[in-house]
């Protein structure tokens, strides 16, 4: 390899993620290690654990990934950093805290802990230079933020490419452009200009567009969270050849995911149950190892049939051990069909999260009501999502609500 650097870019690790946990640990290190050994620095912009408060055995997990890591003899090193947190290295790992790790101001996150324990740079509100030879890039970081306060965020640190170097600006939230449902939600052009290339985390599908006529890049998640059609797709990362201007995708082993149609088409019980069946069975000839199937049916079972009467629950358990089987049952509604803010009627649901549309619902909702509280709605939403039980929630809510 020469002078010339490369970037691997890396995002949405979900370590913890209590539905695929070992999927998430091993997948999450064999695309670090993949993209150590192919680049010269890697950059994750957020994610990296799947909740705001790690289990110690997960916290654990993720400390031994990037130690091993650190031992690696990079080609390349961090100069110089500028950033709201002190740095303990000059290994070529940068990071910021995205959604699944965002916590109340002045409370540390757990990608600020791997930060303070010198295995990563946490580049919140700021940015490091990266050097090899002659060649310099910096990377500006915004760690996630309630969507109300991005905009107001980046206006505030006014980020700027540095002269001279390769300038990436790296952050972890919405855009308009891919989930047209809020507001709130920054656009493209809301991005501060004069950036070599934009990274953001958060899609978990991979996502490829111009920003001021950049490259924008979202490697999307490196394990499975949600059963949707967009993730299908392999999973992996980039890598970016700064001097080339070039990128491409590194595929990793990834569990297999698969969508099935089954058509009800007026049948009945035990010709459905066939059929389910039969669409599994098809899945499971296309030669991955235990992969997960989702089935979705379409239509209405004939009149003198019962969706009661079929055992869901046992076909699914017929395939423990060959797969994890989904069955979206027949009578429950489309996500489409049941809301009625207007954005998420637009084709872009693919992109979004069971939280995310949560929190579409719930914040025009407050819109409707005419909510004028000082204690922004997002920020809102995070309290009462965050707690473990539903009497500390309120009780914090009801505290940050009302302590003036």
């Amino acid at each position: 390899m020469g002078l010339f650097l490369k970037i691997a870019i890396v995002s949405d690790l979900h370590l913890g993620y209590e539905r695929f946990r070992e999927d998430a640990f091993k997948q999450a290190e064999q695309a670090l290690e993949m993209a150590a050994s192919s680049a010269d620095a890697i950059i994750i912009p957020g994610d990296i654990f799947d909740m705001r408060v790690p289990k110690p055995d997960v916290l654990a997990e993720a400390i031994n990934l990037f130690r091993n890591l650190s031992k690696k003899e990079w080609r390349s090193r961090v100069e110089t950093t500028e950033a709201v947190n002190r740095n303990y290295t000059s290994v070529p790992i940068i990071a910021i805290p995205g959604t699944h790790e965002r916590r109340a101001q002045g409370v540390e996150n757990p990608v600020t802990l791997l930060g303070l324990a010198g295995l990563l740079v946490d580049v919140s509100d700021g940015y490091a230079v990266l050097q090899k030879g002659d060649e310099k890039v910096m990377v500006y970081g915004i760690g996630g933020v309630s969507e109300e306060r991005f905009l107001d965020t980046i206006r505030k640190l006014d980020p700027k490419p540095l002269q001279g170097h390769f300038s990436i600006f790296m952050f972890h939230q919405s855009t308009y452009e891919l989930l047209p449902f809020s507001e709130d939600f920054v656009t493209f052009d809301d991005l501060p200009e004069g950036f070599d290339l934009y990274v953001d985390g958060h899609i978990h599908s991979r996502v490829e567009k111009k920003v001021h006529g950049k490259p924008f890049l979202i490697p999307g998640s490196t394990v499975l969270t949600q059963l949707k059609d967009s993730e299908q797709e392999e999973k992996g990362f980039y890598i970016y050849d700064t001097v080339a201007n070039t990128y491409s995708f590194q595929k990793i082993k990834s569990r297999a995911f698969f969508v099935v149609k089954v058509d009800i088409g007026n049948k009945g019980a035990e010709a459905l149950v066939k059929e389910i069946k039969e669409s599994i069975e098809e899945a499971l000839t296309r030669g991955s190892k235990s992969p997960i199937i989702r089935v979705q049916m379409s239509g209405k079972l004939k009149k003198d049939a019962r969706s009661i009467d079929i055992d869901y629950q046992g076909i699914i358990k017929g395939y423990e051990g060959r797969a994890v089987v989904e069955i979206a049952r027949p009578g429950v509604e489309d996500i489409e069909a049941i809301t009625d803010v207007d954005a998420l009627r637009k084709g872009s649901l693919d992109n979004m999260s069971v939280k995310d549309y949560g929190l579409g619902i719930f914040m025009e909702r407050l819109k409707e009501s005419k909510y004028n509280l000082d204690i922004s709605p997002t920020e809102l939403f995070e309290l009462l999502s965050s707690e473990t039980t539903k009497e500390k929630a309120v009780k914090k809510a009801l505290e940050e609500l009302f302590s003036n």
